[in-house]
């Protein structure tokens, strides 16, 4: 899919999805976002969530769903993702026991490779989502090389981010041209100067263009907007990523 659609990984506007979920996606659609990348429900079941989305117009790019659920309540995810109308199901995140070690990366890419195989079999396409962990080196190689490297490319897509990838001390577009084919996802943050905070998409140092075009040539398919954290409101930081993303023809 060559325009990469945008999304905007709810994450960024928890506060506010918090206090009124569905008046934080009606703020998400009224910017321009056609998606919405889910880290939770709130506390809308997934049929509930579905009518209020289809209601908005908006559709779920896919959804971040904790290691523990995708490991004893599989079955309940992807009837979600089905209901949801997600082609997405990802796993955000590892709990610092299990990152310890090489060891334990070949453990998990297993695990990963069984959850993405069922995904798989249900219609769905099985992504991990890295942070700057997974990047600290083993070796020769990081955890995440393991993890993709010792599990089915079928089965175990990857989700880019681009901060994250940044913050290891990798090259973002790189990373992405690397793993060419197997990364559907791209997470796009920016990083500010200095600090090494996150930063509007656009406005910060991290060559967006460069990983753009990376991102077409590996063959991704959504682009997902996302700011862990926010020094203005959150709803003006990602209205400004949005515009920064539509001034260079994306959207």
């Amino acid at each position: 899919m060559g325009t990469n659609p945008l999304s905007l990984q709810m994450y960024t506007l928890r506060d506010l999805a918090a206090k009124d979920f569905a008046g934080a996606l009606r703020a998400v659609k009224e910017i321009g976002y056609g998606a919405v990348e889910l880290a939770g429900m709130g506390t809308m079941s997934a049929a509930a969530l579905r009518s209020e989305l289809d209601a908005i117009g908006l559709t779920v790019s896919g959804a971040h769903v904790p290691i523990q659920v995708l490991e004893s309540r599989l079955d309940s995810a992807i009837a979600d993702m089905h209901t949801l109308g997600a082609q997405y199901l990802i796993c955000p995140w590892l709990p610092p026991e299990r990152r310890g070690n090489a060891d334990g990366y070949r453990t998990l890419a297993q695990t990963l490779n069984t959850i993405g195989a069922a995904a798989s079999a249900a219609g769905l396409t099985f992504c991990y989502h890295h942070h700057d962990f997974e990047l600290q080196r083993f070796g020769d190689t990081t955890g995440l090389h393991i993890l993709l490297g010792e599990s089915e490319a079928q089965n175990v897509k990857v989700e880019i981010d681009i901060y994250w990838a940044a913050y290891a001390g990798f090259d973002p577009a790189a990373l992405i041209g690397e793993f060419a084919g197997r990364v559907p996802l791209v997470h796009l943050k920016d990083m500010t100067a200095g600090r090494r905070t996150f930063a509007e998409v656009g406005h910060g140092t991290l060559d967006i263009p460069a990983v753009l075009a990376a991102a077409d040539t590996a063959g991704a398919d959504w682009f997902v907007v996302e700011q862990d954290i926010c020094e203005r409101s959150p709803l003006e930081s990602v209205r400004m990523s949005y515009e920064y993303l539509r001034g260079l023809g994306r959207g």
